[in-house]
């Protein structure tokens, strides 16, 4: 009460300070102003209003304090009756337990041995359903998992036994995977090709190794249940015995099949094949291969053309008419061309003619030489190239992931190889034409030898004649 008191006075206090203005603002509009008794007379209205509502909130008070202890009382006795229920749940659930276990008990003793085979049976359906997800003879006879999941899944989460017709079904299913694994049969199936279109087609399935179809391996998808064309196949000669096993009408034919249910076929076909291995040398490699082209091109037409002025070397040297179509016939003209010359005369025009036809014979062959010279240079320099880009990917990337130096150490082990496999055949090659090229010429020499000691001869007997 003296709280209320206080907060009534201080209401008054401010209500008269707010109406000493508020009077003054009167008083100046319209020239009256509120006296004493007036504001005493406010104040005491005031009070009695106050008063009122408190009574009033008093009494509300009381009334709701009265409600709320009956709301106690109610929910302390719905709390008495749930802790007895809960209580006797408890006392239920200890006598339930001791009862399971007694069953149990005596659920394992009834089994006796009959516990370890289905133990073993569930086992078995579990490895086996592993098995027949993975194997290509579920692509023709689906949903053989499914079962050998779900009785597998039952019996390890319950202590529900298999019925015989589950455990014939168990047996019949391995019976039937150990069938079809020696069958080569023929079935029809929805295959995914390459392109992503779907087709019925009839594929060959060779046990449980491959699926075949138009000379193509296939592939089974075990979450999918799809069979789809392998979008890369493997080499040529595989792909013949594909085509040989679905021509065959039951006699033996060579097949090439994965034992490993696919493992060595999807590392078959990852291998790159020969041009994209070129590829992986980049620049350095294409400017390689185009050196050596130019180098066998060049090799192969010197091969053909001194195989050529050979033949007709031989050929001049069985004939005793020379012609200038072949070296030896052009050189042979020059005694002809000089028969009064000197023995020394003679020589310096015959190795005149000769040095004339060496550069003919001898055409290209440098070119070809420093080809063999520059083509493992050229692949030293791709091999740098590519352990630069290595050691920048390494820089930047860290040896986290190897796939990010494959490209840098691949450029560099091909451009080795391609400037070998350029160097050794052109060296070879620049052997071969080297040689034949200086056999002509020491053909050239002996003849044009031969025709000097006969010039000699002639002169020596005319000199002793006279």
């Amino acid at each position: 009460m003296k709280a209320i008191f206080k907060s009534l006075v201080t209401k008054a206090a401010i209500i008269a300070i707010a109406s000493t203005f508020s009077v003054s603002a009167l008083a100046q509009e319209n020239e009256r102003a509120l006296d004493l008794d007036a504001l005493l007379k406010q104040l005491e209205e005031g009070k009695f209003s106050q008063t009122q509502q408190n009574q009033a909130r008093e009494q509300d008070f009381i009334n709701q304090r009265a409600e709320q202890d009956r709301i106690l009382q109610e929910t302390r006795a719905r709390r008495d009756a749930l802790l007895q229920q809960s209580e006797q749940l408890e006392t239920s659930f200890e006598e339930n337990e001791f009862k399971l276990a007694d069953l149990n008990g005596a659920l394992d003793n009834r089994l006796g041995s009959l516990k370890e085979l289905f133990g073993v049976l569930q086992q078995v359906a579990g490895d086996t359903k592993n098995k027949f997800y993975n194997s290509v003879i579920s692509a023709q006879i689906p949903n053989r998992a499914e079962f050998l999941d779900e009785m597998a899944q039952s019996m390890g989460s319950s202590s529900k036994l298999a019925s015989i017709d589950e455990i014939e079904r168990v047996w019949f299913e391995i019976q039937r995977e150990m069938t079809e694994s020696g069958k080569v049969t023929k079935f029809t199936t929805d295959v995914v090709e390459a392109g992503g279109e779907k087709v019925t087609k009839e594929v060959t399935r060779v046990g449980p190794f491959a699926i075949v179809a138009d000379g193509k391996y296939l592939e089974y998808n075990s979450t999918t249940e799809t069979v789809s064309e392998l979008t890369r196949q493997p080499a040529d000669r595989f792909l013949e015995s594909i085509t040989e096993l679905e021509n065959s009408n039951g006699e033996l034919v060579g097949f090439g099949l994965d034992p490993t249910g696919g493992s060595i076929l999807g590392l078959l076909v990852q291998a790159p094949s020969l041009w994209e291995r070129v590829e992986q040398g980049g620049l350095v490699g294409y400017i390689i291969l185009i050196v050596g082209a130019v180098g066998l091109l060049l090799a192969l037409e010197r091969l053909i053309s001194l195989s050529i002025i050979r033949t007709k070397v031989n050929k001049q040297l069985k004939s005793d008419t020379f012609k200038n179509t072949n070296p030896l016939g052009r050189v042979m003209q020059v005694r002809d061309k000089y028969p009064h010359a000197d023995v020394e005369a003679l020589e310096l025009h015959l190795t005149e003619a000769i040095l004339g036809e060496v550069p003919k014979l001898s055409r290209f062959l440098t070119i070809i030489k420093i080809i063999s010279v520059v083509a493992p240079l050229m692949g030293l320099l791709g091999t740098v190239t590519g352990m630069i880009n290595t050691f920048q990917a390494i820089t930047l990337f860290g040896t986290g992931d190897p796939k990010l130096m494959a490209g840098g150490i691949s450029q560099a082990l091909v451009t080795t190889v391609l400037g070998l496999v350029v160097a050794i055949p052109t060296t070879l090659l620049y052997a071969i034409l080297n040689t034949r090229s200086k056999n002509i010429v020491y053909i050239l020499q002996e003849q044009a030898s031969g025709v000097i000691a006969e010039r000699a001869e002639k002169a020596t007997q005319a000199s002793q004649s006279n």
